[in-house]
């Protein structure tokens, strides 16, 4: 069952993190979700639900000013959200594509995705952790990639996306220590959702096994479950859809 009151979702404009924010809604217990997309043209799902929980905030998780944009529309309703995933992340745009070789590697794209795969979380993290409940349980979950996976790399390759995912796992295991103390029941939570049918894994669904490519729902309903269902105690894992550990 979801116990969770105050929700926020970051990268919800559409795929998964519009699924999640739809089944957010879907939750009787829940009061408010707050969702944040970076395009309107991209969000039209997420700016057409009619629901008065809702609150919608354009934001690029990238940007410093717009994260702090999160944490004061949520601070202006007095709200202190216990359940809060960022969903937004990039694989490829524009001329931006995953790396086959290292003569591939370009400082400006590797930077471009560290700063939304791995810093934009952390800097998310810093800005709407201190507005988390102190003393009751509470989640802070992120979309992390198989691929970021260090024991799993066997076939190389991806470099700027293993290597922000791999950063961005590091970030939340240090963040879960340090909020042992501060926060000590929230659990943070690193998942990888599986590949789901979505703009980020559209150009290379070819090499996708039968059965092994979910739909957004699907995957919003597993992920809602894991990151829900863990505990304090298991705060700073890296786990796969199904709840099953990843080695680091």
């Amino acid at each position: 069952m979801f116990n969770s009151r105050i929700a926020l979702v970051v990268g919800a404009s559409r795929g998964i993190g519009l699924a999640i924010t739809r089944q957010l809604l879907r939750e009787q217990a829940v009061q408010r979700v707050y969702a944040s997309y970076r395009h309107p043209g991209t969000a039209t799902g997420l700016l057409e639900i009619n629901d008065e929980r809702l609150q919608t905030i354009s934001a690029d998780v990238s940007d410093a000013g717009d994260v702090q944009r999160i944490a004061a529309a949520i601070q202006a309703n007095g709200d202190h959200p216990d359940f809060v995933i960022n969903a937004a992340g990039i694989l490829h745009e524009h001329d931006l594509q995953p790396e086959k070789s290292l003569n591939q590697c370009r400082q400006d794209s590797l930077m471009r995705l560290f700063m939304v795969n791995s810093i934009g979380p952390l800097m998310l993290a810093r800005a709407v952790i201190p507005l988390m409940p102190r003393n009751q349980p509470g989640h802070f979950a992120v979309l992390s990639a198989m691929v970021g996976s260090i024991g799993d790399n066997r076939l190389g390759g991806w470099y700027g996306y293993r290597a922000s995912k791999a950063a961005l796992n590091q970030f939340m295991r240090t963040l879960a220590v340090e909020c042992r103390r501060s926060h000590p029941q929230l659990c943070i939570t690193a998942i990888h959702p599986g590949t789901t049918d979505t703009a980020l894994s559209e150009p290379f669904q070819s090499n996708v096994k039968p059965g092994k490519l979910y739909t957004p729902s699907l995957s919003a309903a597993r992920i809602l479950q894991v990151v829900s269902d863990a505990q304090a105690e298991q705060s700073g894992h890296f786990v796969n859809w199904d709840g099953k550990p990843i080695p680091w």
